[in-house]
């Protein structure tokens, strides 16, 4: 199914230039990009935490290793709080966990930057989100206003992406080396921890999805066909359903942890299209000090340990 779309794109050579480079002719560029990453409730066999909330110290490197700064989005804030907040950032990434993406503080606040993102972006405001794993659901739900998420043998597992033919005319991954791209495609590198996903066919049945996302990828559990990658058609919204944070970053022993030098690179080359993304956007803080008081720097990350689903995480109260 896949290599008549991988030959498409390596013959397209689409392989040339950084992720996000045809931006630079067509908009002035924000070299100094604060990315958001929303925190969420606490894991519930967390043996240790420090706050009532956290942030996995892994998309916080992610992010940063792409050139951006990160500013935690806590989930007990007013609306008129993000709102500023909102207008201060210049892009927000909804991360992975274990919490119910319909009821929660983390679903609440995702709902008020989703729609911040909408009316900004449909009034020529450039404004990024970038949903994983979770943050893949949380992004489908909020589209569809429904939960259709089916339940999936995908706990532990890396799976090489079967592209379908909007892949070739991606934003994200139009610029991806085509050695990577063919990596990608053959080799057991992106790894699931989830184990409910988005069913091609839910999808498929749901006009608000259909309409607004447009599949790059599928995976299947061997019974089941879900989506893997996806963006938006008309706004800069992107989410996959893999972990591309934890290869250089997480350490936990178990199948579908993948630290291969072709799984680092799509680490930094996903990292790198979104921060260039959030290069776009114009947002800033009033003024120095209070984009100081608000970044991740702030805060101390705490050493979980090898064994724990994070090497290191960021707690707040």
């Amino acid at each position: 199914m896949f290599r008549p779309v991988i030959a498409l794109l390596l013959a397209a050579g689409l392989c040339c230039g950084p992720p996000g480079s045809e931006a630079v002719q067509s908009r002035a560029l924000n070299y100094r990009p604060v990315i958001g990453i929303l925190a969420q409730e606490n894991l519930p066999n967390d043996p240790s935490p420090q706050g009532t909330s956290y942030i996995a110290a892994s998309y916080v490197k992610y992010i940063e290793s792409a050139g951006a700064r990160v500013v935690p989005i806590r989930i007990n804030r007013t609306e008129e709080e993000y709102v500023k907040l909102f207008n201060s950032i210049n892009g927000l990434l909804l991360p992975g966990g274990d919490i119910n993406i319909e009821t929660s503080l983390f679903t609440r606040t995702a709902k008020i930057f989703y729609k911040l993102a909408l009316k900004a972006n449909d009034a020529g405001d450039y404004f990024p989100l970038w949903g994983t794993c979770q943050g893949f659901q949380q992004l489908s739900v909020l589209t569809a206003n429904k939960n259709l998420l089916t339940s999936t043998n995908t706990e532990a597992v890396a799976l090489p992406l079967s592209f379908t033919p909007a892949a070739q005319t991606s934003r994200l991954f139009r610029h991806f080396p085509k050695s990577l791209l063919h990596a990608l495609s053959q080799e057991n590198i992106t790894g699931n921890f989830h184990s409910w996903s988005l069913s091609l066919q839910n999808y498929s049945r749901n006009a608000n999805l259909k309409r607004f996302y447009k599949v790059l990828s599928t995976n299947t559990d061997g019974k089941l066909e879900f989506i893997s990658t996806m963006e938006a058609y008309r706004y800069p919204f992107y989410a996959v359903q893999w972990h591309p944070e934890k290869s250089p970053f997480e350490w936990l022993d178990k199948p579908g942890m993948v630290h291969s030098t072709t799984a680092v690179q799509t680490s930094f080359y996903t990292a790198s299209f979104f921060v260039s993304e959030a290069r776009k956007n114009q947002h800033k803080f009033s003024s120095e000090q209070e984009e100081e008081k608000a970044l991740i720097y702030n805060y101390t990350p705490y050493f979980k340990s090898n064994t724990f689903y994070f090497v290191q995480n960021y707690y707040f109260d």
